[in-house]
C-alpha cells in the first residue's frame, strides 16, 4: 500500500525544508528564499543530472519516509535529497501536471518523478537505493518540480494542491 492515501486530499504543510552545498544527505533549515533556479543556497555538484530548471525542487512527503523507516530503512527527512518535506498532504495525488502551492506564493507545477540516485544507498537495506523508485514502486518517488512564482518559506507554511 502506498502511504498518504489516507490524508487530506489537498491541504497540508512543510515538515523541513531541506539544502547542501552539494550531495546528500541534505541540511535542515527553518526557512528560505525559492526563486525559478530553486532553493537559493542549494548547490547540485552533479549539475548534468540535476538542477535544471524543471527539477527546480525535489520534494517528498513524510509519510513516505516514515513507511520506508517502519520497513527498516535507515533514512529520514533531508537524506535522499529532497529540499522540501511535506506533511499531512495525499502523496498519491502529487502526480506531473498537478501544481503545488508552499506558503503564499511559491507556485510550483510538478514534473516528474525523481530517478533514484546510487548516492542514496546508504539509507536503504542492502543498499536498495531503487526502493524509492517510482517505476518500481509508483506513489513512493521524490518528485520534481519548476518554480513559476518563488518567495519565501518556512517549516509550517501550508502546502496545498492547486490542480
Amino acid at each position: 500500500m502506498v502511504p498518504g492515501g489516507h490524508r487530506d486530499p489537498v491541504n497540508g504543510r512543510i515538515h523541513q525544508i531541506n539544502l547542501s552545498e552539494g550531495g546528500v544527505p541534505k541540511r535542515p533549515v527553518d526557512s528560505a528564499v525559492v526563486n525559478t533556479r530553486g532553493v537559493v543556497g542549494d548547490l547540485q555538484t552533479d549539475t548534468v543530472h540535476h538542477g535544471h530548471p524543471e527539477q527546480a525542487l525535489c520534494i517528498w512527503s513524510l509519510e513516505v519516509i516514515e513507511a520506508l523507516q517502519a520497513e527498516g530503512h535507515p533514512i529520514a527527512p533531508g537524506y535522499a535529497g529532497e529540499n522540501i518535506t511535506v506533511a499531512g498532504l495525499d502523496w498519491n495525488r502529487v502526480l506531473p501536471g498537478t501544481t503545488l502551492l508552499f506558503g503564499e506564493a511559491v507556485v510550483a507545477p510538478v514534473t516528474f518523478p525523481a530517478t533514484p540516485c546510487s548516492k542514496n544507498a546508504a539509507w536503504f537495506l542492502q543498499r536498495d537505493f531503487r526502493r524509492m523508485s517510482h517505476d518500481r514502486h509508483p506513489g513512493w518517488s521524490r518528485m520534481y518540480a519548476s518554480v513559476v512564482t518563488g518567495g519565501t518559506i518556512q517549516v509550517g507554511d501550508s502546502v496545498r494542491l492547486l490542480q
